[in-house]
């Protein structure tokens, strides 16, 4: 396997991060997944915009894009597979022991692991904790990502593949790596991004496909949905079959499929919309 890291492509066993780097030590760090089809990156332009968003956010150096997208060609090139995972790291660099970062300049990994399209319905658990919709990171796509480790471990333990959280009002919010719709009366909502969940690339486009409303919903919501979906680069959009040990027989049901149809379609007909 080839990796880029800061400006060229290195083998697997001989790509060498510090020890010492501000992504490592404080999770300093942003990153984007990227959905590759046959070594063609799908809706690159949007991710490598919110890649520039969260930089700016975090207070890192404004990212170098057209870099960004040489090295993921590089790397898609040279790991060729019918389906990946295009991983694109990017961090404070080498920096003292502390919260200070260094002098040194960021550091940039992109990387690509194949993967498999997923099951069309899954289940999923809510969890007690909560989404802090004022905090200093909210919106942002950071390596600090310990809290969705422990709530998607919790998840997996439960024979679920995602957890959903509840922001600090009491209202639903989103997944540890997953945006949440729902349908009610046959109308299809998601939680806005004020709520404190991440802008999801793929969030935006099934918005943007299916008409969706951007509407704040109480947590338990979940509790009286007629449908339940997921979406996310990976997942595309994917049914909810259980939420915690409630079942939602018959799913995808028939705007959740729709909406799944949709998707399809649309991101077959342009890998860049």
């Amino acid at each position: 396997m080839k990796i880029w890291l800061n400006g060229g492509l290195h083998d697997l066993e001989t790509a060498r991060v510090s020890v010492l780097d501000h992504g490592l030590t404080v999770g300093d760090g942003i990153f984007e997944t990227v959905k590759a089809v046959a070594g063609r990156p799908f809706a690159l332009t949007r991710h490598l915009d919110r890649l520039a968003r969260s930089a700016r956010g975090l207070g890192l150096p404004e990212p170098d894009l057209d870099e960004v997208r040489r090295a993921c060609a590089a790397v898609l090139e040279a790991n060729p597979m019918a389906l990946g995972r295009l991983r694109i790291t990017y961090t404070g660099g080498l920096s003292p022991l502390g919260s200070d970062r260094g002098d040194h300049g960021p550091t940039l990994v992109v990387a690509l692991g194949e993967t498999t399209r997923r099951p069309d319905s899954t289940a999923v658990i809510t969890v007690p904790w909560t989404r802090n919709e004022r905090g200093a990171l909210t919106g942002l796509k950071t390596t600090s990502y310990a809290e969705n480790v422990l709530a998607l471990s919790r998840a997996t333990a439960q024979g679920a593949t995602e957890a959903l959280f509840a922001n600090t009002v009491g209202q639903l919010c989103e997944g540890t790596g997953s945006n949440v719709f729902v349908v009610l009366d046959g109308e299809i909502h998601t939680p806005p991004v004020a709520s404190g969940c991440l802008a999801g690339i793929t969030r935006a486009l099934a918005v943007e496909w299916t008409g969706a409303r951007e509407t704040d919903l109480p947590f338990d919501v979940l509790g009286r949905a007629e449908e339940v979906f997921l979406t996310s680069t990976l997942r595309d959009v994917q049914a909810v079959h259980r939420v915690d040990g409630r079942d939602l027989p018959g799913a995808p049901g028939p705007a959740t499929a729709k909406a799944m149809r949709v998707f399809d379609e649309r991101a077959a007909d342009d890998l860049d919309p």
